[in-house]
């Protein structure tokens, strides 16, 4: 009888409720502050919670209880809903002032037809007679379950694959972008994006394989994919608490219309061989020794091009062609330097090795630590004892 609290639905009842919770939070947010990302983040865990919630009404035993239950109508899969909402969720995040056009809509294509498809056969099933009696109708049996849930199964499939791949791209051009305009990065790297993808990704893996033993090698029932669905949950749960609580609008005040390959300094000042002048590349170098804007933590290439008095396309070709880096890893090595200075000066002794890499405009112990690595192949304690020795 329903409804049963057992081993499989507990576990679920309790995500899907967490879950909605944070849809409700979302859209709160939402409704206050027009923040795209809380919008497509609220509707997309309204669309797992939504499948999950089927499940764990039936691991209750609901349709044990209530065999006539027409929910083979309104199970939709769910990939085709969710793979274009995780793509616009993460654009929502990496993109400056990003809104949502009616050119989206397209993204949505394949989950409305569906939608209005099985809305199309349920209300023909619904006027047959004896329909009340049973779960499914006539077109759900002889037309639905034959011949086009073998077809959405591999439209599912190419949707979740590409959508996937579009997104991890656009994930590292991200990851890429911001080292040319921030001098620290790590608040900004969004590793639980990268996270999420890894699981996702698994996710995804693991629900190919499962379709595939389960269509072709031996049936497998709702306890065999229960895991899959507690899975699902669980990786729900953790995009929207970090969703939540994490700062996704850091960009919103940006301009990041510009190509730092398209744009370079003014063909007056270019030499024939299109290489960046000496004067140029010493006039940068100049300002950091004379200046030292790097000892702003929150550097960033716009900064930097006002205090240069150039714009921004003129400083990253300058940085990228005539110190060969990137703008995170030219502000960062004359930090690494300055870091240097101050412990050949005895600053250690004053202060810790994060303390001294804070003064110099490190903002974190974990990029201070892998850019010092990355540009000396020491530690910063083993290069403080390299001294010592």
């Amino acid at each position: 009888m329903f409804p049963q609290f057992n081993i499989h639905s507990t576990p679920l009842l309790i995500l899907v409720l967490q879950a909605l919770i944070l849809v409700g939070l979302l859209l709160k947010r939402y409704v206050e502050k027009k923040n795209a990302s809380d919008a497509i983040l609220a509707i997309l865990l309204l669309v797992v919670s939504y499948t999950q919630i089927c499940y764990t009404v039936g691991y209750m035993s609901w349709y044990d209880t209530f065999r006539n239950t027409k929910i083979n109508y309104f199970l939709i899969p769910a990939g085709t809903a969710i793979a274009p909402l995780v793509f616009l969720y993460v654009t929502s995040i990496t993109k400056s002032n990003y809104t949502f056009l009616k050119k989206h809509w397209w993204h949505f294509a394949i989950p409305i037809s569906l939608i209005v498809y099985r809305l199309s056969i349920f209300t023909y099933d619904a006027m047959q007679s004896g329909f009340n009696e049973t779960q499914n109708g006539f077109l759900k049996m002889e037309l639905d379950q034959p011949f086009v849930l073998p077809v959405l199964s591999v439209v599912g499939f190419s949707v979740m694959l590409l959508y996937l791949a579009f997104t991890i791209q656009l994930y590292i051009n991200y990851r890429q972008k911001i080292k040319q305009y921030f001098s620290n990065i790590f608040k900004l790297e969004l590793n639980w994006i990268r996270n999420f993808l890894i699981v996702f990704s698994l996710l995804f893996i693991y629900d190919s394989v499962q379709e595939f033993v389960g269509s072709v090698i031996i049936d497998l029932g709702y306890d065999e994919r229960w895991w899959l669905n507690l899975c699902m949950a669980i990786c729900a749960i953790y995009i929207g608490l970090k969703g939540y609580f994490t700062d996704t609008t850091k960009l919103n005040k940006l301009d990041f219309s510009f190509s730092p390959k398209q744009i370079s300094i003014p063909e007056s000042t270019k030499e024939t061989k299109k290489e960046v002048p000496n004067t140029a590349i010493e006039a940068i170098a100049d300002l950091m020794e004379r200046e030292k804007p790097y000892l702003n933590p929150d550097l960033n290439l716009s900064e930097l091009a006002k205090q240069a008095n150039v714009t921004r396309g003129q400083l990253s070709e300058i940085i990228n062609s005539g110190f060969q880096m990137n703008f995170n890893d030219f502000v960062n090595s004359y930090r690494v330097n300055a870091f240097k200075g101050m412990l050949k000066e005895g600053k250690h002794k004053q202060l810790s090795l994060l303390g001294i890499a804070y003064e110099c405009g490190f903002n974190s112990k974990a990029t201070f630590n892998r850019v010092f690595k990355k540009l000396t192949n020491f530690s910063p304690t083993q290069y403080l004892q390299s001294l010592a020795g």
